[in-house]
């Protein structure tokens, strides 16, 4: 079923210049004489691959998930401007593939008649945007498939609430009317739309607007053929991501189709310690929580064998060994993560705890744990519950750190004040030199 990007000579339509909107697609006909555009939304897809790696690091390596072991990566602990030296590995490939993915997404909607193509490419570009929002905060807008090489206006830093409002809530909104909530060959449905904005409503802090999506997801997963799989350990592994219940979305990966990362760099080799950088790369404050969620939980949190090794030293979630291992999907959305949104945005919005931890029961249940429901009461205490649910059930999926963040709960979780600065992350110092100075970089790098 992954044969989303098996003509991968069709897909490498941009290649990068000056910047990375200074682009031209040389290896396919102009747009105005295509008739055909699924050449071109396949890369728009394409192009997320060069996201995963980053996002896994940057939301587990920053956070309290994971550690690197070796200078100068071990700057991604230690809060200054530092971080900046691994532009080459992390934020530059990030930021070139989703703009490059951008690119792609622009051409389909401003030539394309086809209306589900254009409603996916739409959904891509949305999805684009949120990352690097959510990692960079204010970024440049191009919203053309052919953007001026010579008007360096069009590379000035957007506010990020312009971002939101003007680019990834339309985009959305569009998508939801147009896509079915059939998942097909792990393209974009109308229910991955409707949770990524909730998502957005809920990283926005306006939950008022995210709760009709995310209970539009979880009311209505059933009729679109999602549900949570019975045990936790059926969810990972590439032999249980063809048609996974669970999965809304994902980037659908192949060891054969390359991208910025090669096979012995990608997200599970920093995860499992391959990389020296990283040999014993899990933080022990994630053992001590699973831990203690087992204990307060009536057992052992399943989770934490499908999650770490039996030392507790590395993350064994996307394992190597056996069959597939090397073709691990990067999970983009899945039921339990709109679910606990759902709560969260539930709890947020004034709901009872009677209400909000319900929702937990299924969640905590096939994870070996009994129902949080009458032991908390208060709001505060169940934003706690629920982070700590969140930190458990997604740990190294590329959650964490924009939990935190979003949650306003960095300081606390991470155990020191930390200047909100550094909640970003730098954006590539090769693009600030490139531009000319027009794109600046982010306070504190």
């Amino acid at each position: 079923m992954k044969n989303i990007y098996k003509l991968l000579g069709l897909l490498l339509i941009i290649t990068a210049c000056d910047s990375d909107l200074d682009q031209v697609p040389p290896n396919i006909a102009s747009s105005d004489s295509l008739t055909d555009f699924d050449g071109v939304l396949n890369a728009a897809y394409y192009y997320q691959l060069g996201t995963n790696t980053p996002m896994a690091v940057m939301g587990e390596f920053r956070a309290d998930n994971a550690f690197m072991d070796e200078p100068p990566y071990t700057e991604f602990d230690t809060y200054n401007g530092g971080i900046t030296a691994m532009e080459d590995q992390f934020f530059g490939p990030f930021y070139t593939a989703l703009y490059k993915s951008i690119l792609s997404a622009n051409n389909v909607i401003e030539n394309s008649t086809n209306v589900t193509d254009i409603a996916e490419a739409k959904f891509l570009r949305a999805l684009s945007y949120f990352k690097l929002v959510q990692v960079f905060g204010d970024v440049p807008v191009n919203l053309s498939a052919a953007p001026s090489l010579t008007d360096s206006s069009i590379l000035e830093r957007q506010p990020a609430t312009n971002v939101y409002n003007n680019v990834i809530i339309p985009d959305l909104k569009d998508a939801i009317a147009a896509l079915d909530i059939e998942i097909v060959n792990g393209r974009a449905s109308k229910f991955a739309a409707q949770g990524l904005l909730g998502k957005v409503y809920a990283t926005m802090g306006d939950y008022s607007s995210a709760e009709p999506h995310l209970a539009a997801v979880v009311n209505g997963a059933a009729a679109a053929g999602i549900s949570l799989k019975d045990n936790f350990n059926e969810v990972f592994g590439a032999a249980n991501e063809v048609e996974n219940s669970e999965i809304i979305f994902s980037s659908r990966i192949e060891s054969s189709i390359t991208d910025e990362y090669s096979f012995a760099s990608r997200f599970w080799n920093w995860f499992v310690g391959d990389d020296s950088k990283a040999d014993f790369p899990v933080d022990p404050d994630l053992v001590a929580a699973f831990d203690e969620s087992g204990a307060n939980g009536g057992g052992t949190d399943l989770r934490k064998a499908v999650t770490l090794d039996s030392l507790g030293t590395t993350a064994i979630k996307f394992p190597k060994e056996g069959g597939l291992g090397g073709d691990h999907d990067w999970i983009e959305l899945r039921l339990a993560d709109v679910i606990l949104l759902y709560a969260e945005t539930l709890n947020e919005n004034g709901a009872p705890a009677t209400t909000v931890l319900p929702l937990l029961d299924d969640i905590r249940s096939r994870a070996g744990l009994t129902s949080l429901t009458g032991t908390i009461t208060t709001q505060a205490d169940v934003r706690q519950a629920i982070l700590d649910e969140r930190r458990l059930e997604l740990a190294f999926e590329g959650q964490r750190w924009f939990d935190l963040v979003r949650t306003g709960s960095v300081d606390a979780e991470m155990g020191e004040t930390i200047n909100s600065n550094y909640h970003l992350f730098p954006i590539p110092i090769s693009e600030v030199l490139a531009s000319g100075g027009v794109i600046t970089q982010n306070p504190g790098y």
